[in-house]
């Protein structure tokens, strides 16, 4: 895993949460640090973002950090999502009614956005 560094000039410590910006809300974010670069984001080290102050009017949100190293999928979300996945699965539903139509227009066929009408005159 390739580490990232810290966005301000002269700093070469590594990166450990992300600051974006919301300027039509006049709020500054500070989060985890972001998985890949996105543009108006900037990654900060602990120094720089420990000491982070904003603009005067500004809102500054903290976001707590997440420690993902250790977490695992918990089996019973699994368990639970695949039980969900084989009921849906195994439904027999009986096929929808065509609904009836107002004009007494036979629909004969339909593909895509395409359908095949019957002639009335026919």
């Amino acid at each position: 895993m390739r580490f990232k560094g810290c966005s301000r000039t002269g700093c070469s410590a590594t990166a450990v949460a992300t600051l974006t910006y919301v300027y039509a809300d006049s709020t500054a974010v500070l989060g985890p640090l972001a998985l890949r670069a996105e543009p108006g984001c900037y990654d900060l080290c602990e120094r720089h973002g420990s000491n982070l102050s904003a603009p005067r009017g500004w809102e500054v949100i903290r976001l707590p950090e997440t420690d993902d190293t250790d977490a695992e999928p918990s089996t019973d979300d699994l368990l639970a999502l695949a039980e969900a996945v084989r009921e849906v699965g195994f439904r027999l539903d009986p096929p929808a009614p065509e609904p009836a139509s107002r004009s007494g227009v036979v629909q004969l066929a339909r593909r895509g956005h395409l359908t095949v009408l019957a002639d009335p005159d026919a």
